[in-house]
């Protein structure tokens, strides 16, 4: 049994707390720290059954009972906490992204140079059941060379105008789930991005200095092309669908719903809203993900997302916000990385 301390018990905190003690076997969370331990938090971990609630998180980096941490506080906070994790031995599960500076994300690989360390990043939709298998369509060859690959992303509501301005902007916050699935769907790595952004959705949004709809295009070193639009608010529900097109065929996945029944009458035919929010949709995406973390620990395997997988979707969205600075396609080697080996 794999013990497992939770730094940062807001909104993703409380997810892969919930998850963990439902759906993850291996690990049980023996202790969490949130900066403000309000009422809420401590009933929280009271229903979840976590005894140990500290306002000081070394407190579960102190703990020699705990083997592994996932850190779910704030962005900014990502990498020092990861580096700290490691000089304290604990293995690490951090949400996206690591850090939106590359060189503190530098900092982090380098610490864990030579280390038994395991490393998992938070990319949760590569362990949805949709994107799986799409992702076994490609590497079966049942669409063959990969051609196009198209990926719409659209949230349910925007966030407020305080979070934007935190954020790291649209595409290291949002838009960084697409560049990672780019990646995953495809098997090769972006080259080249070329954004288009607007402000549709809140005007409050743009005066915090961000966008909230936009369209992003790419060329992968594999020849491929890929494209991606995004939008802070659909007001449907949680929009994520993404097709594989090849020489060989075609592979598209589509929204989850309460039901696929379909009624058909003289008023039309009506289907289910998609899933309103990512708490429903990934739900089992987190749990599997930290499934495979721990199994990771475990058996001393290689995690399945590692630090490097974290790296490269940060260099893409620097990429993209380059390119919609500039108005003009931007190469990711123009994105200055030294001393960085690419897996």
């Amino acid at each position: 049994m794999i013990n497992i301390g939770i730094i940062g018990a807001g909104r993703i905190g409380k997810v892969h707390g919930e998850s963990i003690t439902k759906y993850v076997k291996g690990a049980r969370v023996k202790a969490i720290y949130n900066f403000i331990l309000d009422e809420e938090t401590l009933s929280w971990a009271k229903e979840m059954g976590i005894d140990e609630v500290y306002d000081d998180y070394n407190q579960i980096l102190n703990d020699k009972e705990i083997d592994a941490v996932l850190i779910c506080t704030s962005t900014d906070t990502h990498s020092p906490i990861s580096i700290e994790a490691i000089r304290a031995g604990k293995h690490v599960f951090c949400e996206k992204p690591i850090d939106h500076d590359v060189d503190k994300i530098k900092n982090v690989m380098k610490e864990l140079e030579n280390s038994n360390i395991k490393y998992q990043v938070g990319f949760n939709r590569r362990f949805d059941h949709n994107f799986i298998a799409a992702k076994e369509a490609v590497e079966s060859g049942k669409v063959g060379d990969v051609n196009i690959i198209k990926i719409t992303s659209r949230d349910p509501e925007a966030p407020p105008a305080s979070y934007v301005k935190v954020s790291g902007g649209m595409f290291l916050d949002m838009t960084i789930h697409d560049f990672d699935m780019v990646r995953f769907l495809s098997g090769s790595e972006v080259e080249e991005v070329y954004a288009m952004g607007a402000v549709l959705v809140n005007e409050e949004i743009g005066k915090a200095g961000d966008i909230d709809t936009a369209i992003i295009t790419m060329k992968l070193s594999n020849g491929a092309l890929a494209v991606i639009d995004n939008s802070r608010e659909a007001c449907y529900g949680y929009d994520q669908r993404a097709e594989v097109f090849g020489s060989k065929g075609c592979v598209q996945v589509g929204n989850d719903s309460n039901s696929t029944a379909i009624i058909s009458n003289k008023d039309g035919v009506i289907g289910e809203k998609p899933l309103y929010f990512f708490l429903q949709r990934y739900m089992m995406a987190y749990a599997n993900e930290v499934n495979q973390f721990v199994e990771a620990i475990v058996n001393d395997t290689k995690v399945p997302v590692d630090v490097v997988d974290g790296l490269n979707p940060v260099l893409i969205g620097l990429a993209a916000q380059k390119s919609l600075k500039e108005q003009r396609p931007v190469k990711i080697s123009e994105i200055s990385v030294e001393d960085v080996v690419f897996a």
